[in-house]
């Protein structure tokens, strides 16, 4: 491939006027045309090669139809501007054809806002008066390496931004079985995932989120797509997976760009990449948390921790535990069987150890009972004569406490203090008049003595305390108490 040649062409001087008779004659406009196309062809002749350079501003790949291509190309320094002059390339289908597979083989896609150098020859399109570019040849070396410059810029400001290994650094739930999924669905690639899920006989639960995996609206629709899954948090989804089943470089170029590569690394779900086939590494893979070379492969991959958990964890555990438990329960049975041993011999042992004990405690209780129903006998005899003995003299006491408390009580009887001279004064309501203070002049009162009684009624009362009579009688009218018994007076 020829290098590309930057060409500086001078085209200040303008086509010649024809001068006729000392006038200047009137062209028409296919005389003017003619005149133009010289000119042309004297600066630029038909096999002379151009390279040019501009910016993509818009591209017609007519893969339906006749095969051609035509492509708008602007200076890169005026691209924004109204006037850019615009350049009209055009590339026929025996042109285009291999040229298209060329672009594809490498994985480049003719996109607006693409720079690109072109090889090929002036075109001076008559009908229309138009100045076109008939496209022979693609500077592909040159679109390589700005789409490597472009990947590996790309890559530097990840790493700088610290994304390049951020999802990376998320831990993989260990049963990944909530499993949601950027693809288009019905591809290839979706299958081969899903097949592998499916044939697993494990519950995933996958939630799809369809995507446009290829073309110029690829970026876009996936980078939506990640940022849709991703907001629904780990609490929802255990993995996030992107599939594409293989193809072109060009087919895969959308995972090289900066929206998806932001999506994947900036994900706070695992995102697990399954884009192309062997040999592919996209951006996307490089930020993911984990890459596989296929769609299938990274199905295989989920369902094998899925399955190894459930191996280690689960299936294991459990095969132990039912040997284990088969071991214990033959173990126990044994030492059941050796246990009843034991326990039924030691049981007929101490059943004869008693035998015997009771045999001997028989014939001892066959000895001794007559000597300790003698010795029985003869206390019970002696009890009864000592206890008839006491009965009596505790009958004896009693009689003689009872004698004493009879002649007490008969001393205290109140018609026998009335018959040795004492009163009593009783109220108009019966009540005993104990103080002067209690009675009133005027108050009706009854004297009652051992014969009789007399009523009366107070004239006067004088308090005071009376000074006549026995004092040693009036301070013990019944008598008195000497070593702790009452006597009478």
């Amino acid at each position: 491939m020829a290098h590309p040649v930057a060409i500086v062409v001078d085209v200040a001087r303008g086509p010649r006027e024809l001068v006729v008779g000392g006038h200047a004659d009137v062209l028409s406009i296919a005389g003017l045309y003619d005149e133009v196309q010289g000119a042309l062809e004297r600066v630029f002749p038909r096999r002379r090669d151009l390279w040019v350079r501009g910016e993509i501003q818009h591209v017609a790949d007519q893969r339906a139809g006749r095969g051609h291509c035509y492509i708008d190309l602007v200076d890169p320094e005026t691209a924004g501007e109204r006037q850019a002059p615009v350049l009209r390339v055009k590339c026929w289908q025996s042109t285009w054809g291999p040229i298209r597979a060329t672009l594809a083989e490498e994985g480049i896609e003719l996109v607006p806002g693409m720079v690109v150098v072109l090889r090929g020859t002036l075109d001076f399109y008559r009908p229309k008066a138009e100045i076109g570019f008939i496209l022979s040849e693609i500077d592909v070396t040159a679109l390589l390496g700005r789409l490597a410059a472009t990947r590996a810029a790309l890559l530097r400001t990840l790493a700088e931004e610290g994304l390049l290994t951020r999802n990376r650094a998320l831990a993989v739930p260990a049963v990944p079985l909530r499993i949601g999924l950027v693809a288009s669905p019905g591809t290839e690639g979706y299958r081969d995932f899903l097949g592998q899920l499916t044939g697993s006989g494990l519950a995933f639960d996958v939630r799809v989120v369809p995507a446009t995996v290829q073309g110029v609206d690829a970026p876009a629709s996936v980078s939506a797509a990640l940022r849709r899954l991703s907001a629904l948090g780990p609490s929802a989804i255990d993995l996030l997976v992107i599939v594409r089943g293989g193809g072109s470089k060009a087919d895969l170029a959308a995972f090289d760009t900066e929206p998806v590569a932001r999506a994947v690394a900036t994900s706070p779900v695992p995102v697990w990449s399954g884009i192309g086939h062997t040999g592919d590494e996209s951006v996307a893979d490089i930020v993911a948390n984990r890459s596989c070379i296929t769609p299938t492969e990274c199905g295989r991959e989920v369902v094998q921790r899925v399955r190894s958990w459930w191996e280690t964890s689960v299936a294991s555990p459990a095969a132990l535990v039912a040997r284990r438990a088969a071991d214990v329960l033959l173990a126990s049975q044994l030492e059941h069987d050796r246990a009843r041993s034991r326990l039924c011999a030691m049981a007929r042992h101490l059943v004869e150890r008693q035998g015997e004990h009771l045999v001997r405690h028989a014939a001892t209780i066959g000895r001794c009972a007559p000597r300790v129903l003698g010795d029985a006998s003869t206390d019970v005899r002696a009890n009864g004569a000592r206890v008839a003995a006491l009965a009596r003299a505790h009958v004896t006491r009693a009689d003689d406490r009872v004698t004493a408390w009879r002649r007490l009580l008969a001393a205290y009887d109140v018609d026998r203090q009335l018959e040795r001279g004492y009163t009593l004064t009783l109220d108009d309501g019966g009540r005993i008049v104990r103080h002067a203070a209690a009675l009133a002049p005027g108050q009706r009162v009854v004297t009652r003595f051992a014969d009789g009684s007399a009523h009366s009624v107070v004239d006067a009362v004088e308090t005071g305390r009376a000074e006549h009579g026995d004092a040693a009688t009036a301070a013990t009218p019944l008598g008195t108490r000497r070593n702790g018994e009452r006597m009478e007076a």
